[in-house]
């Protein structure tokens, strides 16, 4: 299902197009690189806490990336204290609130909102796996399996599939973007 999002924003996009200044897509992509890598923390810092994240309690980084490739995020949901799940899920609704919120701060009309909202929502969700990878070396591989997100249910799919959407996201408003450049 979250593969037809690049495609329908592009058929949605591609003859009228949006008009996104670059100013504002640089300072959305610096926020979402940045808020990124601090949902890959966050999420570093709530496995350690459940003690679900080996070698966390090491005396170096290093240790910790060498442990942590055992470490099974889809797995571990159902060992997840609930007193965690509920921020967890609270820190889901808090992300999506604040990448819609810097969306609509961005443009005024409803369709560079939306634009920006997926732009951001892109480059944030490939910030959060590298961040992830550059702290604790997860996920080893591109074919583990992860938690996507909790709501409305727990959505599990291996890490590869939430990059690529992403990255056909941000192609897909590459390109309806420099449609609307072209002269007519």
């Amino acid at each position: 299902m979250l593969m037809g999002v690049p495609f329908a924003a592009y058929f949605l996009w591609r003859r009228r197009g949006f008009q996104l200044v670059s100013r504002q897509m640089l300072t959305l992509t610096a926020f979402a690189l940045a808020f990124g890598f601090v949902e890959g923390a966050v999420v570093v810092y709530l496995r350690a806490a459940a003690g679900l994240l080996p070698g966390y309690n090491a005396s170096s980084l290093a240790d910790v990336q060498r442990l942590s490739i055992a470490y099974r995020q889809a797995q571990s949901l159902h060992q997840f204290p609930q007193a965690l799940l509920r921020i967890e899920l609270m820190r889901e609704a808090a992300t999506m609130v604040m990448l819609v919120s810097v969306a609509m701060l961005a443009a005024s009309r409803m369709r560079e909102r939306w634009a920006y909202f997926l732009w951001g929502f892109a480059v944030w969700d490939i910030a959060y796996y590298a961040g992830l990878w550059a702290t604790v070396r997860w996920p080893a591989s591109l074919t583990e399996l992860d938690v996507l997100f909790l709501i409305p249910v727990p959505w599990i799919a291996q890490v590869w599939y939430p990059l690529l959407v992403s990255a056909l996201t941000l192609l897909a408003l590459a390109l309806a973007k420099t449609k609307t450049q072209m002269p007519v």
